[in-house]
């Protein structure tokens, strides 16, 4: 009786907090043969998806991951990667998702820094998983979701199925980590946001209340939504999250990105809502056989992770006139969205990023933290209930990102009259380049190793396909001369290939101020600015 009494009392308790994992507890009961997932010739209901979840969260105890346990995953999209996020959420584990674009160095970084003491990976990454594992002194167990056993480490399917789908029952608390999600960093080492169950859950209420405004979308009640991008980045595994909450059906991409195979899936998926980063749109819209797919049950079109150009939205509405086009703005510590244009709003206000969500306040302010006036740029600074608790072990970073209380993003916008937000630039050049973000100061780290290299200065110039794509100005050394293929092959050898400059132009020296700083405004006016409408 005291056994079941204690059950019932973590039960309630659960059940009164904002947990990731009580979405997938809920939606079992509410709809268990409802689809949730479909994932090529996996198709999991609720009362399925939720079994395995259960199951797995059972066999991560059972190798003693606990609250606070972090656990590195490394893979393409697939059921299991999502099982992995939402079992985690329900004992209190802390999920590492791993950017598989990455190189070797960069992810031993992130293993090691974040503290893993398992590592998951899809079978893709198992030869990279191996060839590092002796340089992660953390990770004590290796899972592999392949098809067939790996020498060396655990087979996912045949290990979750020896333990029972029973509710694991630990008592998380809504304001503890869920995730740890890696970011670019300014000095050349990414940051790890460390974001709770009460950022995400909150979140992804407010994203309801906003779309849900939006009256051209009131009749939408059962739909299918395809993820694109993967779900590494807190982008599309967030709308992910949002589709659970909303009790429909995820449905995730078998390959990596391809325009042909995504236009496929949604005639034969009846796809309803559609998540896609500009630089995928971009290439679906370049099919020649674009219309010959039968398109005509989508009816939402959502845009994230970098800006949506104004000639893209025009082409979207060309080609599916049926759909309403949802444009969000963020950044991974806010959860990530802070604001966005509702469909109803883009004819007015083309480049705009539109209006800040519900509960999230959002601020422009000069250098000295006071608010500029309508018309003029100031840096965005953010605050609500979807901002992160800190970057993970760097209390220095937290305090200056975190200054007088408000999130400091670095995005330099300007407001208009009625309200609506326009990115102007980056207060610390940060590049966006098919929803990945780069920092300039890593690549000119690698660049002023080429012992031929003088000076160099790294900018984001606009490209119709990828957004931005990185440049870098070289002032080679006297009596040296370089090629661009040679600049660009040693930022090949320490850099993710995302990373490496597109193209590089040569100066005799780079513009500077009275005190000596690289002038890349000077350098944007004469070789490209980054954002273009």
């Amino acid at each position: 009786m005291a056994g079941r009494k204690s059950k019932k009392s973590v039960e309630e308790a659960l059940s009164r907090r904002l947990l990731l994992g009580e979405i997938m507890t809920r939606n079992s009961r509410k709809f268990p043969d409802k689809e949730a997932l479909v994932y090529g010739k996996v198709r999991l209901t609720y009362s399925q998806l939720n079994s395995r979840i259960n199951r797995l969260a059972h066999a991560l105890q059972a190798l003693g991951v606990k609250k606070g346990c972090k656990v590195a995953i490394m893979a393409h999209n697939c059921n299991q990667f999502l099982e992995t996020y939402f079992a985690l959420a329900k004992i209190g584990g802390v999920a590492v998702p791993l950017n598989f674009r990455l190189n070797i160095e960069e992810t031993k970084y992130i293993v090691n820094h974040s503290d893993a003491q398992a590592f998951m990976m899809g079978e893709a990454f198992v030869p990279t998983a191996k060839g590092i594992q002796a340089d992660l002194p953390t990770v004590k167990d290796y899972i592999s979701f392949s098809e067939n056993p790996v020498e060396g480490m655990i087979h996912y399917e045949s290990w979750i199925a020896g333990y029972p789908d029973a509710e694991p029952l630990v008592l998380v608390d809504e304001e503890d980590p869920v995730f740890i999600m890696y970011t670019a960093g300014t000095t050349g080492r990414p940051k790890g946001a460390v974001m709770t169950h009460k950022n995400e859950m909150v979140q992804w209420m407010l994203m309801g209340i906003f779309i849900r405004s939006e009256p051209a979308i009131a009749g939408l009640v059962e739909y299918k939504a395809f993820a694109a991008p993967p779900i590494f980045h807190l982008a599309a595994f967030g709308f992910c999250q949002f589709v659970f909450f909303d009790g429909q059906t995820v449905v995730l991409p078998t390959q990596v990105f391809d325009p042909a195979y995504v236009m496929k899936t949604i005639e034969e998926e009846t796809i309803e809502v559609i998540l896609l980063v500009p630089v995928m749109t971009f290439f679906i819209l370049l099919l020649p056989d674009l219309d010959k797919y039968n398109a005509s049950s989508l009816k939402v079109w959502i845009s994230g992770a970098a800006i949506l150009p104004t000639e893209t939205r025009r082409q979207i509405r060309q080609h599916f006139p049926q759909v309403n086009i949802f444009d969000l703005f963020g950044q991974t510590e806010m959860s990530p969205v802070v604001c966005g244009l509702l469909p109803s709003h883009a004819e007015g206000h083309p480049m705009s990023v539109g209006k800040a969500i519900p509960f999230i306040d959002i601020r422009l302010v000069d250098d000295d933290d006071r608010d500029v006036a309508v018309g003029e740029v100031g840096e965005a600074v953010y605050r609500g209930p979807t901002v992160m608790k800190e970057y993970y072990k760097d209390p220095e970073a937290t305090a200056r990102a975190m200054k007088n209380g408000w999130f400091h993003s670095t995005d330099l916008m300007r407001r208009d009259k009625d309200g609506f937000l326009y990115v102007v630039d980056r207060k610390k050049d940060m590049i966006i380049s098919g929803g990945e973000n780069i920092y300039p100061a890593e690549i000119e780290d690698v660049l002023y190793q080429h012992p031929k290299v003088m000076e160099c200065a790294v900018i984001g110039v606009h490209d119709e396909q990828w957004g931005e794509t990185v440049k870098a100005i070289v002032v080679c050394k006297a009596g040296e001369t370089l090629t661009e293929e040679e600049v660009v092959e040693h930022c090949t050898q320490h850099l993710a290939s995302y990373k490496k400059p597109k193209s590089v132009e040569f100066m005799s020296a780079l513009p500077r101020n009275a005190a000596g700083k690289v002038l890349k405004t000077v350098l944007r006016e004469k070789h490209g600015k980054s954002v273009r409408y």
